[in-house]
């Protein structure tokens, strides 16, 4: 048996630990981060690397820094400084893009799963009964959560579909690029599935579900699809001229996405104005009414602190148990690709490399991300609406993976230092 006394050493030990993890940064380092994190957001500014972003930092349930830089729009369509530029504030609504998988999708997924609606071992033939063949019926929902489904990374819906329902239909009808289960390929097709999916079993659109059951009850006021559908609504951040990088992904094969049953020239929809309230992403915008399981939302960092608090404190909104402690713990387990449910947990992750273990995130293609570090209780939100610089010469946009990392590592250093 276990010495008593070295048992009590090691509780003692343990304790520390997590006071450590936990305790909140002196008011003196607080200042030094902030000025820190001013000057690589500033200057990425100055210098016209990016228009704006929105940066809110969070440690032991305290919000340490929260500020806005730069403008919400710089340029127009013809790469005019627009007169008079919009400030960026930090209530500027954001597309969020791909944070739409993890803030709406996956947290719609672990309420029907928390409440015994589906399981995530579930076929997705028991939803779908497309996919119920030789190939795909042994597909689960844990697949398409995971990334390891084996569908097509991205497919240009609206070249064949003009609605929900046919995207749905043409997904369905593609062929797997890879075995189930054994490699992980970043889909948004396997994202647009959970939406059909989170539609089936709830019997409710995929936005109302949302809306309902995630962004009401956690406060998220400015989280939705489509925000000038309501009309008067402003302060929101520019993204592109159009899809010019997503023409490109048709046009372009050596970007690996040329689909050989598509003709470039057979759609001709593309957007020629400074997208602005519409969702970035073609499928989403084209195909799907501007609402998807991939793509579509805009929200502010306030409001997805909101959402990241809650999985922080365990499911935990004020007094009320959102989700079960349990069933966060299930979507934050790593798999053997070394990510969660839905949330990229790889600690070789670009945007938070070497990163705590348990460290969890995402970013989107607009130039948002999420970073969240339970072992020191902190979270990073950064929203950069870099697409408004427009393509490189490379016909690339910005890549603001460096500056995320610059972020990260400085709130990193301050913590380590302080432990």
């Amino acid at each position: 048996m276990i010495n008593r006394k070295l048992l009590t050493v090691i509780i003692v030990f343990l304790g520390t630990l997590t006071s450590f993890s936990q305790r909140s940064l002196s008011k003196e380092d607080r200042l030094k981060l902030k000025a820190e994190i001013d000057s690589i957001l500033q200057s990425q500014v100055d210098q016209d690397k990016i228009p704006g972003t929105v940066v809110l930092i969070k440690n032991n349930n305290k919000v340490i820094h929260s500020r806005a830089y730069g403008l919400a729009q710089k340029y127009d369509l013809n790469h005019n400084l627009v007169d008079p530029p919009e400030k960026m504030k930090v209530k500027t609504l954001f597309d969020i893009a791909s944070l739409t998988k993890v803030t709406g999708t996956t947290t719609s997924v672990m309420l029907l799963a928390d409440r015994g609606q589906i399981n995530i071992e579930d076929r997705v033939c028991k939803y779908i009964k497309a996919f119920d063949t030789p190939d795909k019926k042994d597909i689960t929902i844990r697949h398409l959560l995971t990334h390891t489904a084996g569908l097509y990374e991205w497919y240009p819906l609206y070249y064949l579909a003009s609605n929900r329902q046919d995207c749905f239909r043409i997904i369905e009808s593609l062929p797997l690029i890879a075995p189930v289960g054994q490699q992980r390929r970043y889909s948004d097709l396997g994202f647009v599935l959970l939406g059909e999916i989170i539609e089936i079993v709830s019997g409710l659109p995929l936005e109302q579900y949302m809306k309902q059951n995630v962004f009401q009850p956690l406060g998220m006021k400015n989280t939705t699809f489509n925000p000038l559908a309501t009309g008067g609504r402003t302060g929101i951040a520019a993204t592109s001229a159009g899809n010019p990088y997503e023409r490109r992904m048709v046009y372009d094969s050596t970007l690996g996405y040329k689909i050989k049953e598509i003709d470039p020239e057979q759609w001709n929809g593309w957007r020629t104005y400074i997208l602005k309230g519409e969702a970035n992403d073609g499928n989403a915008w084209y195909a799907n009414g501007g609402v998807s399981g991939a793509a579509g939302l805009f929200s502010t960092a306030r409001d997805l602190q909101k959402l990241v608090d809650m999985l922080m404190n365990d499911g935990m909104v004020g007094s009320e148990q959102f989700i079960s402690a349990r069933t966060i713990e299930t979507f934050l387990t790593k798999d053997k690709f070394n990510n969660g449910l839905g949330w990229m947990m790889n600690p070789e992750n670009s945007f938070m490399k070497n990163a705590p273990e348990g460290s969890f995130g995402h970013t989107g293609f607009t130039g948002t991300s999420i970073a969240v570090v339970p072992h020191y209780k902190t979270s990073i939100i950064l929203l950069i609406n870099r697409q408004n610089c427009g393509l490189s010469d490379e016909g690339e946009y910005y890549n603001v993976n460096p500056i995320r990392l610059q972020v990260f590592n400085s709130v990193m250093k301050y913590l380590s230092e302080k432990n």
